[in-house]
């Protein structure tokens, strides 16, 4: 079961894209080099030679096997000699530049994972501009680690296998990286489980990697540093809300107050963490068949646990303000995005940072509570994996709509994953206050 977060193969607000020559590093591009210079070199023999020199062109390149991930083509074994033998008859060539090549700076690389209680995710990124980065590897995947949780209070051996699985590709690519730091978490499935411990003891052996549980505001203040960019200059108050598989994080920032930060984070003036997301509450209310009725029976359910939140009103100053908004980052209001733009499949360039109003939203939550199990599935942007989830996720956001009415919704393609990335090159001071790299 695939995620449709595309990960390094598009684009982020904030982010640069990254094609298949940089993805693969300095040793793909050396070989496009090589390979122009004795293609170009080759054409220069002789009419006799023409057919030899063909059969010796493709047998060089021949050595060098590349395969297909997501970043385009990453090589698998280096070539036997740097430079291959030239035919017997070949006239020496004068180099393509009398000046040498300097070799390029090697940039540090840095690694973040999510275990939720629904997906699987990692990032491994690069610094580019001040306060950036460009994603050089990704991977997603749906895994339902929490599925079964609410009911007993423990994951399912089912559920763990698949989420080892998963964590085991991205043990493999994060040991043929060379990584300087990396920050793995595991999020409120592993958290409130009864064996959740047990069961990263067990990742640590199968898998090789060493996952780190973390409370419930780490967890808000890393949403709120992976959507940074997406809250633009003259914005006054945000309430930034994360929808999980598990629980829900909301933020509310105040941007009124004092010199804006570079970290985001640092105006958070409340926040708090529902213990109910899209799969628990999907499976106390039932997630196939829902009807008006239950929708607003799970609407219901959450209002009353955000009418214990003491902090909620803190952001009542900026309320009626246009320079307030929604930014909500979850499976949730990227699905509600891709259905609203009617795509054929999920495009994360079009979803990430995408603007909606008010209306665009009440019309397409009104849409899918019309909809049946079948042809939720059948919506390239929901699909089989999200369509017993996506109405309990809308049904989280409009409670959170209620509290904190507003015209506009930004909607981030991104979250834990961009917030570990970002705290994790700002710590080691990647970034100069000049925009160069460190």
């Amino acid at each position: 079961m695939e995620d449709h977060d595309t990960g390094a193969g598009a684009s982020a607000v904030g982010m640069s894209g990254v094609s298949p020559t940089e993805s693969a590093g300095p040793a793909a591009g050396r070989f496009s080099r090589h390979a122009g210079a004795h293609a170009r070199h080759a054409d220069n023999q002789g009419e006799n030679q023409k057919g030899k020199t063909r059969k010796r062109r493709k047998r060089r390149r021949g050595r060098k096997v590349f395969a297909r991930d997501e970043n385009g083509a990453i090589p698998l074994s280096a070539p036997a000699a740097s430079h291959p033998p030239q035919p017997a008859a070949a006239t020496p060539q004068p180099p393509v530049s009398s000046v040498p090549r300097r070799p390029q700076q090697e940039l540090p690389v840095f690694a973040a994972l999510d275990l939720g209680t629904n997906n699987c995710r990692l990032l491994v990124a690069v610094p580019s501009r001040h306060g950036q980065f460009r994603v050089i590897d990704a991977f997603s995947r749906i895994v339902r680690l929490g599925e079964g949780l609410s009911a007993n209070g423990r994951l399912g051996q089912a559920a763990m296998d698949r989420a080892v699985e998963a964590l085991k590709i991205c043990g493999d690519k994060l040991r043929n990286r060379k990584i300087r730091k990396a920050r793995l978490i595991a999020t409120e499935a592993c958290r409130s489980a009864e064996n959740g411990v047990e069961f990263l003891d067990r990742v640590e052996r199968e898998a090789g990697l060493k996952l780190e549980i973390i409370d419930r505001q780490t967890e808000a203040r890393l949403a709120v540093s992976g959507c940074g960019s997406l809250v633009e200059r003259d914005t006054r108050g945000v309430v930034l809300f994360d929808i999980g598989g598990g629980s829900s994080e909301i933020a509310l920032i105040d941007l009124t107050r004092g010199q804006r930060s570079p970290r985001l984070a640092n105006h958070i003036v409340s926040w708090t963490s529902l213990p109910v997301g899209v799969v628990s509450l999907a499976e106390r209310f039932g997630g196939r068949t829902v009807t008006r009725e239950t929708f607003f029976a799970m609407v219901d359910d959450v209002a009353a646990r955000l009418k214990a939140f003491d902090g909620r009103d803190r952001l009542a100053h900026v309320l009626a303000s246009p320079n307030f908004h929604l930014l909500g980052t979850s499976g949730t209001v990227t699905t509600l995005a891709g259905v609203h733009l009617d795509l054929e499949r999920y495009d994360r360039r079009r979803v990430d940072g995408l603007w909606m109003d008010r209306t665009s939203v009440d019309r397409m939550i009104e849409k899918l509570i019309g909809w049946d199990f079948q042809q939720r599935v059948a919506n390239p942007c929901i699909g089989a994996d999200r369509a017993d989830l996506v109405l309990a996720g809308c049904a989280i956001l409009e409670a959170i709509r209620a509290v904190w009415p507003s015209e506009r919704l930004r909607v981030a393609d991104r979250g834990l994953r961009e917030g570990i990335l970002s705290e994790l090159m700002a710590d080691d001071g990647v970034w100069r206050h000049d925009g160069r790299r460190a």
